[in-house]
């Protein structure tokens, strides 16, 4: 099939294949059920808010450094939220790709912009009662025009900031049922105007000790869907205490990461993980702060 400029994927939700990274996701008390209601509060009442003074843009930015899970936890909100508003129909998941519209040609980002929030989206959810649209690294799509580099076409990346803005509003205007989820590395990259226009400015940082614990006893429970012998490990608090204090500073993936990497140290361990170590684990770690 062939997907519309600017689109990498059209997706119909719920659906089983989707289930997965909301749980995988491990973030301070409260975030999610911030987001999920957000989602929903937009998906299931966005027609009749319009009537409010301050109607919502239908707008989360999720901002944070890599490896914090903002794409991950966009896909699982996609999922729960078109799980909790099904008995009005389906979900309409969409995913932009800002890096797939031309910046070349003068204009031609502007058009592109322009075609996707005025022809594309509200073509997309005309087919279902709802429809999220995740776009990742919009700081590339919405620039900051402030800071914006003069080298290359800078009234071309001004002009496409713009269309983004009334693109946005036209959008809301037109579709109140569409939820917009945009994640950023970049916070200050963003446009001012774009981020005033969110409902929800998210903020994920790299994981705390309790944070970092918990992530890594989910990582080691999986591993024991597995090889179940590994439940000594994934049961053991004060082992998972201190990794998360060996890990300070790491993000969410790189804990996860330096699980797994435990297991592939030594290739007798490797062919079989059920003989993995506390000590295994601790060298690990130890050799990922290096």
């Amino acid at each position: 099939m062939t997907l519309p400029q600017g689109v990498s994927g059209i997706h119909v939700l719920p659906a089983d294949h989707h289930d997965g990274p909301w749980e995988s996701i491990i973030v301070p008390p409260g975030t999610k059920e911030r987001l999920l209601g957000t989602a929903v509060l937009v998906l299931r009442h966005g027609r009749a808010l319009r009537s409010l003074s301050g109607s919502p843009h239908g707008l989360v930015v999720l901002a944070g450094p890599p490896g914090t899970g903002k794409t991950t936890l966009c896909q699982g909100l996609a999922q729960r939220a078109a799980m909790a508003v099904a008995k009005r129909g389906a979900t309409t998941f969409v995913e932009v790709d800002p890096h797939g519209f031309p910046s070349e040609m003068l204009g031609e980002s502007q058009r592109a912009v322009r075609r996707l929030f005025a022809e594309t989206l509200p073509e997309l959810a005309a087919r279902r009662p709802h429809t999220v649209v995740l776009v990742d690294e919009v700081e590339a799509l919405a620039v900051r025009r402030s800071v914006a580099s003069f080298e290359t076409n800078p009234v071309d990346v001004h002009r496409a900031t713009d269309a983004v803005l009334a693109g946005l509003d036209s959008l809301r205007a037109a579709c109140p049922h569409v939820l917009l989820l945009a994640t950023t590395n970049f916070t200050a990259g963003v446009d001012e105007a774009f981020l005033s226009r969110a409902d929800l400015v998210l903020r994920l940082d790299l994981p705390d000790a309790e944070v970092l614990a918990r992530i890594i006893a989910s990582s080691l429970a999986e591993l024991t869907t597995l090889w179940p012998p590994l439940r000594r490990l994934a049961e053991d608090d004060a082992l998972h205490a201190k990794l998360a204090a060996m890990c300070a500073g790491f993000d969410g993936r790189r804990a996860r990461k330096a699980v797994l990497g435990a297991v592939a140290q030594r290739p007798e361990l490797a062919e079989n993980p059920e003989w993995l170590t506390a000590e295994d684990l601790y060298t690990a770690v130890e050799a990922a702060v290096r």
